[in-house]
């Protein structure tokens, strides 16, 4: 069986671990708190979208100078390219659903 602690920094690892199981605290809470509405959760979405993009362009400029090592481009590009291919999907989602309904019957 393969070691997959080799392949992402402990730090990396620890925090993941961490986000999850912070995420059934967060679920608990939220409920107590004012729920969400569509509108809301596709605004944060598109803005972490835009931040990981961002964050994986800067990382790959740091990269190119020499300031960031080749598994930090590496990982930061991984990042932007599933947050670009999620994005894309979301959006033909959203157009699939909008052709849907101008199609239907007044």
């Amino acid at each position: 069986m393969s070691d997959f602690s080799s392949i992402r920094p402990n730090a990396i690892v620890q925090g993941a671990y961490g986000k999850a199981q912070n995420l059934n605290d967060a679920t608990s809470t939220q409920d107590s708190e004012k729920k969400q509405n569509f509108g809301d959760m596709l605004r944060d979405a598109a803005a972490q979208s835009v931040h990981n993009v961002r964050q994986g362009d800067e990382v790959a400029t740091q990269g190119l100078t020499g300031r960031a090592g080749i598994q930090q481009v590496v990982e930061a590009t991984m990042t932007m390219e599933s947050t670009v291919r999620v994005s894309v999907a979301v959006r033909d989602k959203i157009v699939e659903a909008y052709q849907e309904i101008m199609r239907m019957p007044i």
